[in-house]
């Protein structure tokens, strides 16, 4: 169904009150992606601890919280347009699955899309209006309900204003260079992180929302193709270092480094992360086997696995 989402809104919050969703189960120690030459690249949680991993070929799976094989669950067809998925981001409040779908063969349109998390439906889609190529990485919501998006071939920002119509220019800077991760931080500041240039950044905003500056922050060790980002707690959050193959927690604090954690390291291309009790779910991209000398090769499974978070000190 196309059209805009906040009509479709009252639907689907009634449908949240009625949705029967299997009870939390403990979760087991690695989730089996069913299929071939997936080459996940991002990860997303609710919160009954069901998880939604986007994939290259452009299927969305599904895996309840004990569930042990995640499941195909929104297929590309002719009604939703998907194509290759790149980032997903569960929207709570709106009931809401929000993707990435990124024409990478030159056919196709690149959109941001929305589909009912409890039909798998398709709620909208927004193709993006801007200026050249174009390739949407990942995406946050604001304690206001805009939607903002990092965009890594232009280097910008987008943002879909609350009630808004479509996903607008909102920010370019010489720092969104190859612009990956977004998240909105433990105390509201927003953050990305750019793949190719290994910075973490903090977004400023003016009192009006509008766009103030770019920071890049200083970490307590080198960053190697940070990727996904997503908050965590009052002072920390999670980050998949793609080049790196670790899954980090990053701890804020006024005044000095990012403190940089690994809490799982030796994967096969970390893309992307999500929380879900007091453990970090992440999918291995194996982007080795799509690009280099293991091109064409069979990559074997795709897994997602687990590592426990520490406690905050």
């Amino acid at each position: 169904m196309m059209g805009n989402v906040w009509s479709v809104l009252g639907m689907t919050l009634a449908m949240t009150a009625c949705a029967t969703l299997p009870e939390s189960t403990d979760a087991p120690a690695e989730i089996l992606m069913q299929g071939e030459r997936l080459h996940p690249e991002s990860i997303t949680s609710d919160a009954r601890g069901t998880l939604y991993i986007g994939s290259n070929p452009g299927t969305v799976f599904r895996a309840f919280a004990g569930d042990p094989v995640a499941v195909p669950w929104i297929v590309p067809d002719e009604t939703n347009g998907l194509q290759t998925v790149f980032g997903v981001l569960v929207d709570q409040p709106r009931g809401l699955l929000w993707v990435c779908s990124n024409a990478m063969g030159g056919e196709g349109e690149t959109a941001i899309k929305s589909f009912s998390l409890y039909t798998g439906d398709l709620a909208t889609s927004y193709p993006l209006a801007v200026e050249g190529p174009a390739m949407c990485n990942d995406m946050t919501v604001a304690p206001n309900g805009d939607v903002y998006a990092s965009e890594t071939t232009g280097g910008r920002i987008l943002v879909l204003r609350n009630g808004g119509r479509q996903f607008e220019h909102w920010a370019t800077d010489p720092e969104f260079a190859s612009l990956d991760g977004i998240s909105f931080g433990p105390g509201g500041e927003l953050y990305a992180n750019a793949i190719q240039r290994n910075t973490l950044l903090r977004v400023h905003r003016n009192a009006d929302g509008s766009f103030a500056r770019a920071e890049v922050l200083e970490t307590s060790a080198p960053l190697s193709g940070p990727d996904g980002l997503r908050p965590l707690d009052d002072t920390r959050m999670l980050q998949s270092e793609g080049n790196a193959g670790t899954i980090t927690v990053l701890t804020f604090a006024e005044g000095q480094p990012v403190q940089v954690e690994v809490i799982a390291e030796g994967i096969d291309y970390a893309s992307s992360v999500t929380m879900v009790g007091d453990h970090a779910w992440y999918p291995e991209g194996k982007l080795r086997f799509m690009f280099g000398p293991d091109a064409g090769e069979d990559p074997g499974p795709f897994v997602v696995r687990s590592a426990p978070i520490p406690p905050a000190d």
